[in-house]
């Protein structure tokens, strides 16, 4: 067992309510989790000093089954944190509706072949000190009502800074919200600030002081996605003291605790995760600036194991600086083509060990995001018979598909059951498999196997997406709508297609014209006729978007733009 540390340097501390570090470690559920695991191997690889806090989740988020017709049950996550990490002796203390509630840190070590290492510490109430239902706010990811998820959040934010200064970490440089989930942690720095100078809680100086600390980037580009809990809740959880602090210094509107605005209001530095993000944050939040960083992937992480063969061949210097794979644009087509075709057959062993089918002579489109309306999934089956000919006229296709919906997510979930029913209808011409349970070992072998990576959200609400970064860096070109990353990511033909015009909102009909017209008309044409022309594509996708859209990138924007006027 670790015992706590002597602080030695000042850190930076990143708080994210998901973290996603290994595909058996459940404590994420999406981009939000697997950004952060991303940017913290980046930090290691980097040398940036920093810890992150999140949650420990002893359920996870859940298994997904799917029957025949597409319908999805969920279950616990079965997993033992002591098989991945340290229990610490070290215990803090939050206060949640007036009584003490007990946090135990479990750390985590990222390793790094520069000797930073960056540990991870997931917060822990499951102990015998807690009363049974305080023992289970570490319990499920995204569980609950807004109650639970309310207390999650002070065990975060609140019981997060009281665990850093129980383990040593009195001297941080800079606390960096990733997303609203944790914003509470400012209103401990507050209260430190107020004891420290002996002024009020709600002192000017206070404020001033905790925007000097505080780094904020959301990803929410709808109000409803955005945490918001009701005045009357948040003075039950937290107390009438903190409450009514927060709402003389007009950082909560009206009657309810908006996380987004108490992060934004309480940070020196505020950012979206694209440049599109930007500007629709900047028409959310007209009062508060600013900034963009767009997201990346942690390149080592995602690569392929042919393709790191292939760059460590060809442009050693990849592991330690991403930037070089610039230089892939010099690899001989022939050996872009070999190591693709080795990752497809790598696909195609995992469906088969999962029970489906897949033929590696096939163009493959693959589609793998989290099942929510607004990601549109179904669209590629908005017009059955046009996406017949194609593959009957133009060329044999076969589609993969995974991803998970929401629990409470009935839409969601009758997203699943179209995509099961667009599969019988195509049966005998087109192979449509879906495979169940997407984690982030599934989602390596798609990204990597497929010929072609489909992605269709509705304008705006697609914050950066992180999918397509990670096809990228695979060869792996996309065909996708023209949002998030790829407004910036996209060439024509170069990187990759688009999918409908430039602008804020997209009409379905148009995009699915669009959408087919390039299928039908570009890129399976290319893929079948013209395969030195695709392996180019394949081949700038990596030298163009590769070398940009990674975790090194982004974090090292962080560094100087975020974190470095702290100092």
């Amino acid at each position: 067992m670790y015992e706590p540390i002597e602080q030695q340097q000042p850190v930076m501390a990143y708080f994210s309510m998901e973290v996603g570090l290994d595909h058996s470690i459940p404590t994420y559920a999406g981009g939000l989790g697997v950004l952060a695991g991303d940017a913290l191997r980046a930090d290691a690889d980097i040398g940036i000093p920093m810890v992150s806090i999140t949650l420990i989740y002893h359920k996870g988020h859940f298994r997904q089954q799917l029957d025949a017709y597409g319908n999805q049950s969920e279950s616990p996550v079965d997993w033992d944190p002591a098989e991945h990490m340290e229990p610490l002796a070290t215990r803090a203390c939050v206060t949640i509706e007036g009584r003490k509630v007990w946090i135990r840190p479990w750390r985590y070590r990222i390793q790094s072949q520069t000797g930073t290492n960056v540990d991870v510490y997931f917060l822990d109430t499951a102990l015998p000190e807690n009363s049974p239902w305080d023992q289970t706010l570490t319990d499920y990811l995204y569980g609950g009502d807004d109650h639970y998820r309310l207390c999650q959040e002070v065990v975060l934010g609140l019981g997060g800074i009281a665990a850093l200064r129980a383990l040593g970490y009195n001297e941080v440089t800079a606390y960096h919200m990733n997303e609203g989930h944790s914003s509470l942690l400012t209103v401990a720095l507050l209260r430190e600030e107020a004891d420290r100078a002996g002024r009020p809680f709600e002192a000017k100086e206070n404020v001033d002081s905790v925007r000097e600390q505080c780094v904020f980037t959301t990803h929410t580009p709808v109000a409803v996605g955005v945490d918001k809990f009701p005045l009357s809740l948040a003075r039950q959880v937290l107390g009438d003291e903190t409450v009514s602090t927060l709402v003389s210094l007009e950082c909560i509107f009206g009657d309810t605790l908006n996380m987004v605005f108490l992060g934004l209001f309480f940070s020196r530095y505020n950012n979206g995760v694209s440049m599109r993000n930007e500007e629709i944050e900047h028409d959310m939040y007209p009062s508060y600036r600013f900034n963009s960083i767009t997201n990346g992937v942690h390149a080592v992480t995602w690569t392929s194991d042919p393709f790191c063969r292939l760059f460590d061949k060809y442009v050693p210097e990849w592991r330690a600086d991403n930037l070089y794979l610039r230089y892939a644009i010099r690899i001989p087509l022939d050996e872009i083509r070999e190591a693709h075709l080795a990752a497809k057959q790598d696909l195609v062993d995992e469906a088969k060990r999962r029970g489906a089918e897949l033929n590696p002579s096939v163009m493959t489109v693959g589609f793998a995001r989290r099942m929510t309306p607004y990601k549109r999934a179904n669209m590629l089956f908005s017009d059955l018979e046009r996406l017949q000919v194609i593959a009957r006229s133009v060329g044999p296709l076969q589609i993969v598909y995974a991803g998970k919906a929401h629990p409470k997510d009935e839409w969601g979930k009758a997203i699943i059951r179209q995509v099961f029913q667009a599969a019988a209808s195509l049966k005998g011409t087109i192979n449509v498999v879906y495979l169940e349970d997407y984690d982030l070992g599934l989602a390596k072998y798609l990204c990597a196997g497929v010929d072609l990576w489909l992605n269709t959200p509705q304008k705006p609400f697609e914050a950066s997406g992180t999918s397509g970064m990670k096809a990228a860096i695979n060869g792996v070109p996309s065909l996708s709508v023209l949002d998030g990353w790829w407004v910036e990511g996209h060439l024509e033909s170069v990187t990759g297609w688009s999918i409908g015009e430039p602008g804020r909102d997209g009409d379905q009909s148009l995009e699915a014209n669009s959408m087919y017209n390039k299928l039908e008309n570009l890129i399976v044409p290319m893929f079948y006729r013209q395969p030195r022309a695709f392996e180019t594509v394949m081949r700038s996708a990596i030298a163009i978007n590769g070398s940009y859209y990674n975790a090194q990138r982004m974090m090292m924007q962080y560094l100087e733009h975020a974190y470095m006027p702290f100092g």
